[in-house]
Order: structure tokens, then sequence, then C-alpha cells
């Protein structure tokens, strides 16, 4: 029998950063009773007196009745959790949750990246944290600034349970933040990881003038990387060829609004690693994820030179245009 799921009357966005606002903001506007959890008193402050949030969304005027807070203890309260945070801390904020929340409250996970330190995918860290807890993926292509100013943008839900996702898509999903779900959390989930690595490597080459051709071999090339590291994970083909995978790509690939394109580009310049991240406050999960990336390729001995020279250019152990010169020395092969 397939359950049914009543509306969902109180959700709670972990996360204060662009994207957990941007959603939250969408959920007010939309009319839900949502609330932003906030690590930061002085973000959660700013939100509630000031209806803005500079440090991530800077000239955004939030709704006048979005309501931010610190205190964790909303989850107890609410019955549907977007969880926000960077990829690498999902571990630790989902055991933050565990004292909190209901095995029947779903959690929708919204970072996009691979446990560096130990390769799993974020949907199998809550299956081991929160076996209980209903599941559900959201990935695509959809800047932060874009959503918060109510432009369209069209993203993917996965979920294995149907009713689940096409509950949680009525819920979250408006006219101008269009929600399509899938079945196949494994593929929504590699392609929003992978395509951070790539889009660093997209980065590096403008950064580094290499002009508008090598970009899009580049894209092209590493979008090979992603179908083939899908496949070898279970990711279904059509998955990876959608919103979630190579719609994806194609922007975070395509524009310096993306945390990860902008980073490489940084590199490209000759700027160093630390030189980047410490001028910034929000997190590129394609430095994290590379490393991950490449140590499950070798375990599965994929070919993923792409990912090898983002993962060698930002440990160091290369330099730019020792890492672009090895990828043009590769022996010619066939395309497929």
């Amino acid at each position: 029998m397939t359950e049914i799921f009543p509306p969902f009357q109180r959700i709670c966005v972990v996360g204060g950063g662009a994207f957990g606002t941007a959603l939250a903001q969408t959920l007010v506007i939309a009319g839900h009773n949502a609330t932003l959890w906030a690590r930061s008193a002085a973000i959660a402050t700013e939100i509630n007196d000031h209806h803005t949030n500079s440090t991530y969304l800077p000239n955004v005027v939030l709704a006048s009745n979005f309501v931010a807070t610190t205190d964790i203890a909303v989850v107890s309260r609410s019955d549907l959790v977007l969880l926000v945070t960077p990829a690498q801390a999902t571990r630790s904020a989902l055991q933050m949750l565990v004292p909190l929340i209901s095995t029947r409250t779903p959690i929708v996970l919204c970072a996009k990246g691979i446990e560096q330190s130990t390769g799993q995918r974020l949907s199998s860290i809550v299956a081991e944290v929160l076996p209980q807890t209903p599941l559900a993926v959201l990935s695509g292509p959809a800047f932060a600034a874009d959503i918060v100013r109510g432009l369209p943008t069209a993203v993917t839900l996965a979920c294995i349970d149907a009713a689940l996702g096409a509950a949680l898509a009525t819920t979250i999903g408006t006219r101008n933040f269009r929600i399509y779900w899938s079945d196949d959390v494994i593929g929504v989930e590699l392609g929003g990881a992978l395509k951070n690595v790539l889009a660093i490597a997209a980065g590096i080459a403008a950064g580094r003038k290499l002009g508008a051709s090598a970009h899009a071999a580049l894209v092209t090339r590493g979008f090979a990387e992603l179908r083939r590291f899908g496949a070898a994970l279970g990711a279904k083909s059509g998955t990876l060829q959608g919103l979630s995978g190579l719609g994806d790509l194609l922007l975070t690939a395509s524009s310096l609004q993306s945390r990860n394109m902008s980073l490489g580009y940084g590199l490209g310049e000759g700027r160093t690693l630390e030189e980047i991240l410490g001028s910034r406050r929000s997190v590129s999960e394609g430095v994290a994820t590379a490393a991950a990336v490449v140590a499950l390729a070798r375990q599965h001995a994929l070919d993923m030179p792409i990912a090898e020279a983002v993962h060698a250019i930002c440990t160091g152990t290369i330099s730019v245009d020792a890492a672009m010169a090895g990828l043009l020395a590769r022996p010619f092969k066939a395309e497929d």
C-alpha cells in the first residue's frame, strides 16, 4: 500500500549560507511556515532585525516574515527538514539531529559532494546515522542568487519512495522553482558532486586564458568522465544527462558566480589555493570532492584524467602548466 503523506506544516532549513537562505526564502514566499537555523548568531540576528543576509547574499532583501534561529531544537518541532550544511559537515550535522528528529520526519539533502574521509555519498551517511529517516536529495542547476530573487530555475528531487517524492516536490516547488522528481538517488548525488570538480577544471582553463575551444573540450570530456564514474557506481545514464548532471555542469562550469569555477579561475591566474580559500566565507565543495572522486576512481580502475589533474593542482603536487601539458600529451583514441 502506498503511504499518503500529509501536508508538511512546519519546515526547518538547516544551514544559514546562501543556498539555505535562498531555499527558506522560497518556502516563506510560497506561504509555508519555514524557519532557518543558522549556526551564526550574527546572521540570525541580521535576518530577523534587518531582513538581510549580507554575508552570503548581499543586496538581497528577504521577506518580512522570514524567521531565523540559532536554537537547533526547532528541528524537533518540524515535520520536514532541508539539510543545507556543507558536504564535509553533513555527518556532524546529522549527529546533531539524532536526538531531535522523528523517524517520520523526512530529510532533504541539499549539499553536493562526497565525504572525503570515507568516499561515501551523503545519502549513505544518512542511512548510517539516521537509518529510519525518510530521505530525498535536491540538486540541479540553480544559483542561490537566482533562487532568492525568484528567477526561473529547475532542479531534480530524487527519492526512492515515489509518494514521498511527489509530496516533497509539491511542497518545495513553486512556479519559478520547478522540481522534476526521480528515483535515482545515486545519479543525482554523483552528478551534483562531480560537476564541482569539473567546474574547477573549467575555471583553471579560463583563468589561464586557454580560450573558448579549450573550455568546450574540457566540459565535454569532463562529462564523459562523469558518465564513466556514474555508471561504475550505479547511476542511471538518463539522470546524468538531465538537470542534476549535464544541466548542473553546464551552469557551474560556465559562470564565475560558481564558487568552484571562480576558485579554478584563481588557480589558473596563479594564485594559491590557500590564498583563494582565505579570502572567502563560502565553501567550494569541489576541492574535497576531488580527493574523494580520485580515490574512488582508482578503486574502480576508472580513467579520470581531468579529475586527477584538478586534485593534483589543488594539493600542490603539480603546477597548472604541467597538468595541462599532461592532458594534452595523452594519446589519441576513440571518443567513446
